[in-house]
This record gives structure tokens, sequence and C-alpha cells, in this order.
């Protein structure tokens, strides 16, 4: 199909989207229904879904968090609270959501907790609580409002397809390469496709259509929020399907949306997220990173091109012209630049490239004006103007060259990506500004007491938080009678991950305005694992995986005979321990990136004695319990490369402040990822096994080391390489 006929002239959808949630009650209705006799507790409806479960047990954790919630909300404090595994948080902090006047938000980092919620949580909460509330309780999804189909862009994508998609420079696509015919005509049977869809679906949400359709197709159908002329001066905001799904969040009890959503609406003054009174972040550890990632802007050549062209009817030729001027300028000044921060100032070309785009798109954005309501094409008018004042915002910001942003020139490995990235020093006082304000939050998470303490997480979300507490009598006693650098395994007595005895948890933290509160988890870590710290092997120093780290890594798998997930630090690691184990052993071996991820995480769980290795996605992605997973191998702490831009602009902050840098950005970067790696293990009460560490610093590291294995679960600890070994072999007899 020619692109003509991607789009097609004249389209009108017959089917009009509900604009409320499907058996929502109305503000009215639900107010009417609460009123009816006393309004139930949060401990309550808890009460009543656990009930509802069979074989359910209420858990003092799960409990203990639902009272904390009710207490923060009637005392207008914010919270944070750390729930291990298995605690059922989400029935904790949902259940005295809904003794709120509605809506509350619940925002979530991942897809797959935001559809546990959705598709599991949620729906069996309300079957269980509805007798209790008297009424059915409601719930919607909020998404950007680039999921949603655009019936105005599926309109008027019919003339700058040919050179804004099918003819796509070679960086705008994964291998580069001009579009071949074959792959126009496969776009054009996918947008026909979308067309069709668009007549039936109710909600015109991305993750509904399936088969899905790639990114390519979808941009052609959606519209980012920024190029939206507003439903009042579009010619389909009646029939809006973004529109209408904030509509149905209007009248929800519970709003599920994600992190990086929230961070668009904290940083656009809240006119997205609907108004609310309690806030409940769940993987709360991420929030900041959304944030930071929200307030991240870049330039490439690709998108001035691609931008100019858009806008060209809309121009005289000087003025577009000038675009592709700056647009080429810019292309040569990131070829001459290295890849990494820069710490001098923008070099020459890349200044003068920045200030012809300033000049270039102020010029642009004059000639094109104002939208009004009676222009021919609002839609396209203001596509080319939000495009335009993007990039405009962001040359300026970049000759700006404020101490409270970084910049870096990006590039990947082939070549085929060069950017100019610019991006917030930190996003503490962003979240401190407009996080907190006019609603209770409460943030939650399996990783949020760093260090066995609460105030540096605190902190990096905006809060006031106390500086740390001196040891008291019985922490410096055993302190003195281990020492930081002796062994633990040779310690008296029982030792813990965390230097902590068995079902303690982080003691609470509190500044102005805000507690925290760890509710443990119902795991006996303890018995169910080991930590195994090869404390043996030579501080790792070079990339990939040392000899003796792979020596030490075929050991235990051959111990336990599979059931191992590696985590390791980079892809040529992970490559060589792959190769290793292949070399060595009969043991199906899975490798990331040789196959989609869902397909390996399903192998993995189906063949007993198979090993999945992988990188950073796999740290937080893989949820395998029982004993399919037995074994979980750490290659090396997980320290910021010292290549990453922002986190290296951080500590170089601290660092000229006075303070340590590392101290105070790498470690607790490596923390929280440690934790979460480490917390691939235990998922369920049954599951037994052990982590093994290949990075000797853990243990004999005396200014981090304690503290890392403080934000650890407190598993039995050892540093003898018999013990796990032996641990393993028992394991695999079981």
């Amino acid at each position: 199909m020619g692109a003509a006929g991607v789009g097609g002239a004249g389209y009108r959808r017959t089917v009009t989207p509900p604009r409320t949630a499907t058996g929502s009650a109305t503000p009215s209705a639900r107010a009417k229904g609460r009123r009816r006799g006393a309004r139930p507790s949060g401990t309550e409806l808890l009460a009543a879904a656990v009930g509802a479960v069979p074989g359910g047990a209420e858990r003092p954790g799960q409990l203990q968090m639902t009272t904390a919630i009710e207490e923060c909300v009637a005392g207008g404090e914010h919270l944070l609270v750390q729930a291990g595994t298995g605690t059922g948080k989400s029935l904790a902090y949902l259940a005295p959501a809904l003794t709120v006047d509605g809506p509350v938000v619940v925002s979530t980092a991942t897809l797959a907790l935001q559809s546990q919620l959705v598709d599991h949580d949620l729906p069996r909460l309300a079957d269980a609580v509805e007798p209790v509330l008297g009424r059915r309780p409601t719930f919607a999804v909020l998404k950007g409002r680039h999921h949603y189909l655009c019936l105005a862009r599926l309109d008027n994508s019919t003339e700058e397809e040919p050179e804004d998609t099918l003819f796509d420079a070679p960086a705008a696509r994964p291998g580069g390469g001009t579009k071949w015919l074959g792959e126009a005509g496969r776009l054009g049977k996918q947008v026909e496709r979308l067309r069709d869809w668009a007549e039936k679906t109710a909600t015109g949400d991305r993750d509904e259509l399936d088969p899905g359709v790639d990114d390519q197709a979808w941009r052609l159908v959606s519209m980012p929020a920024r190029e939206c002329v507003g439903a009042a001066r579009c010619p389909f905001g009646q029939e809006c399907f973004a529109e209408a799904s904030r509509a149905r969040a209007r009248e929800a009890d519970i709003v599920v949306t994600n992190h990086s959503l929230l961070a668009v609406d904290m940083l656009a003054d809240r006119h997205i997220v609907p108004p609310h009174k309690l806030l409940i972040v769940d993987e709360a550890h991420e929030l900041a990173d959304r944030v930071s990632s929200a307030a991240q802007a870049e330039l490439v050549p690709e998108l001035i091109d691609r931008t100019t062209r858009r806008a060209r009817t809309l121009l005289r030729p000087e003025t577009a012209e000038a675009l592709t001027a700056a647009g080429d300028a810019l292309a040569v000044g990131l070829a001459e630049a290295p890849a990494g921060r820069i710490t001098a100032g923008l070099p020459t070309p890349l200044r003068e490239a920045c200030t012809l785009l300033d000049a270039a798109t102020r010029s642009a954005l004059d000639a094109i004006g104002d939208v009004k309501a009676d222009d021919p094409d609002p839609v396209r008018k203001q596509q080319a103007k939000a495009a335009l004042d993007e990039l405009s915002t962001t040359a300026q910001r970049l000759l700006e060259e404020g101490d409270h942003d970084v910049a870096w020139v990006e590039k990947n490995d082939s070549g085929n990506r060069r950017a100019l990235v610019v991006a917030p020093l930190s996003v503490a006082g962003t979240l401190a500004a407009h996080l907190y304000d006019e609603r209770t939050v409460v943030a939650t998470s399996a990783t949020l007491a760093l260090g066995g303490r609460f105030d540096t997480v605190a902190r990096a979300l905006g809060l006031d938080a106390p500086p740390p507490a001196p040891p008291s009598p019985a922490a410096a006693a055993l302190a003195a009678r281990t020492g930081p650098g002796r062994p633990a395994a040779e310690a008296p007595g029982r030792r813990l991950a965390g230097d902590v005895t068995p079902n303690t948890v982080v003691p609470a933290t509190e500044g102005p305005g805000w507690r925290s509160l760890d509710v443990g988890s119902p795991f006996d870590y303890a018995r169910q694992g080991i930590l195994y710290v090869a404390a043996h092997l030579p501080r790792p120093s070079v990339s990939g995986l040392p000899e003796a780290a792979g020596e030490e890594l075929l050991g235990l798998v051959e111990a336990l005979g599979g059931r191992t997930l590696g985590l390791f630090s980079s892809r040529r690691a992970a490559q060589q321990a792959a190769e290793l184990l292949r070399a060595r052993t009969d043991l199906p071996v899975l490798l990331q990136g040789e196959e989609a991820l869902p397909l390996l995480v399903r192998r993995f769980r189906e063949e007993r004695a198979s090993c999945l290795f992988g990188v950073m996605s796999l740290w937080q992605g893989v949820d395998v319990p029982g004993d399919a997973c037995q074994l979980v191998v750490i290659d090396r702490l997980p320290f910021p490369r010292p290549d990453e831009p922002l986190a290296a602009a951080r500590a170089a902050a601290v660092d000229a402040g006075g303070g340590s840098g590392f101290s105070a950005v790498s470690v607790p970067i490596a923390a929280v990822r440690l934790a979460q790696g480490v917390g691939r293990l235990i998922r369920a009460t049954g599951d037994r096994g052990v982590v093994a560490v290949l990075d000797s610093r853990l243990e004999t590291a005396r200014g981090y080391g304690p503290f890392l294995r403080r934000s650890l679960p407190p598993f039995w600890y050892t540093t003898r390489p018999e013990v796990a070994r032996g641990a393993l072999e028992r394991l695999a007899k079981s």
C-alpha cells in the first residue's frame, strides 16, 4: 500500500467510546452509597478481602501496614513502608484506599504490577468488599495520551508519512538502512488493521490490541500530549479515547497509573491525574529515576529533520532552510564530540549548533503563530508547533549550562544513534515541591531501607530526613565482637546477612510531616536461604568474568545441577559465563538476548536443570517461585559504571561539597540493585536456596560492605565455599 493509503481522508468513527468506567458509580451515587450506615474501616475491608481467599489468613505485616495508612491519612502525614516479598502489600494499601473519598491514585513502576492490580487484585477486592461497602467499588487505568488511538491522527495521516515513516533516516530504526518497499507495504497493512480496530474498540488502549503492531505503525495513529490541540479545538474531541480515559478516572474509586505519567503530571503542575487526597506509590524505589527521565530532554539530528519536514508547508523557504542547517550543524558537532559527560562547557561546534537551532525554531514559531479554531488543519499546526517548541526549549536549556543540569553526548555501540542529552542533576527538589502538596503520599517497596535506615531513600524522594543517629550500645558491642572485616562465618554464634537477629525489622525513621515503617516479611529468610559471599576471590578489577569467578560459578552450578539464575554486571560477563557452562557441562544454558525474554523465563521455569543468565533487566523482572530457581549468582556488586553520566555528575557534586560522592550516590544505587537481585531467590514460603555473590568486597570492604549487607534480607550468612556447595548438594538430592 502506498503512503497515501496509510491514513485515508474523511475518516469518521461510528462507535463512540464510553465516557464512564464499566459498571462505575457516578460521584453522587458513590456518596449516597457511603452514607448508608457507618463507613467500614480499612482493617474491616482487609479482613473481608482476606476472608474471601480460600485458605486466606491475615498476615501481621499486612494488618500493620493497613493500620498505619489509615492513621497517616487521618493525621495528614506521609508514610514510607518497607514491605518484603510475601507481605501482601497490594491488599494492605488497597483496602484503606477504599475508605478515602475517591479517587485514590495508585502508581506503579512496572507493567507487570499494573497488570496484577488491574487484572487480579482489584477485581477480587471489589467482589470481596461489595457486601461490606454496600456497593461495588470501581477502578480505572490512566495511561499517557500516546497509549490511546487518536482519531484525528488517523484522519490526518496522509501527507508527511512518506518522509516521516516510510523513509526514516537510518538512526531512527534498529539496524539502520532505508526502508524498502516491502516494509512500507507491511506498515500500510498494520495501519489498515488499526483503522478496522478503531471501529470496534471501546477504549482505544494499545494494550488491548491483539495481535499488536510495531511502534512505527502506532506512531501514525497516536498523539503525544504535547502535540494535542485539546478536545475543545479537535474535530474528534467528543470521541477522544484519551479524554474518555480521564473521564473514567475522575469517576473511579481507585485509579491505577504509572510513575512516568505521575512524573509528567508533577512537571505539568498536576493537570493530568485527577485531583485526589491519597497517592500510593508502589515500587517507590523507582520513582526518582522516572521523574529524572521525564525531566530529561535531547537533541537528535533526525528529529530536527523530521520536524522541519512536518512544518515545511507552514514556513517560508528560508526559515525551513535555517532549521535544516541547524540539524546539519548538530550532526557534525556530535560526530566530532566523544561520548560521555560534558564537564567543561559545550564544545564550540555543539554550542554553535544549539545557537542556530534556537534562532531557527524561534523564527519558525513566530511564522506559524497561534493555533486558532478556524484554522483549516489545527491538528497538524499544533503538531508542528509542539515539536518546534520542544527543540527550542531544549536548545535554550543546553545553552544556559545551568549548575542544576547535566549534559552529555550519547552514542550507541553500532554508531547509528547520536544525541545531545540534558537532565536534572537532582529531582529531590522537584519531588519536594510537587509530590506532597494537598495529598497524603504512601511510598512502599520491598527495598526502601538502605543500610538498615530509611533516611537515604527519604532524601531522594524530597523529604527532610534527619542525619543518622550514633549506634546503640548493643550495636556497638556487636561491631566490636565481629568487626567489619572479620569473616562472618568465623564470628561467634550465628550471623545473618544484615548483621541482625532473626525477624528483626528496620527501626523507624521520621522527619517533619512523615514517618516510616518496616512491616517485615512472612518468610523465614535465615532458615530458607543462605547468602554466600566468595570472600576468597580476588577483588574484581577487569571487565567481563574473571577466571577465578568463572571456576567458582561452575562449582556452584554443578553442585546443584542447574536451577541457576545468573545476574551479571555486563553482557560480556553473561556471555562468558554461558560459554563456560556450555563447554564444561551438559546443562541447558539460556542467555538473555538469544530469544525473547518471556520465552527464556518460561523455559527456565519449565526445564528443571536449566540456567538463565542475563543482565540488569533480570534483576527485577523475574519471578520464579519453587525449585526451578534455587541458586542466584551475582558476579559483582552492581555499582553504577563510571561512564554513567548522571551518577557520575551527582557523585562529583557531592565530592565538590566536601562529601563522599561514592558513599552518597554509588553505594545507595548498588544497595537497591543488589537487594532487588537477591530478592529473586525467595518468592514463596516453601522456597529454599542460596544466593552467591562472587565479589569479595561485600565481605571485605570496611566502608560500604556492612551497609550493603544491612540492605539485604536476613539470610544465613557464610563466606565458606564448602558450606555453600554442601547446601546446594543437599538441595539437589531433595
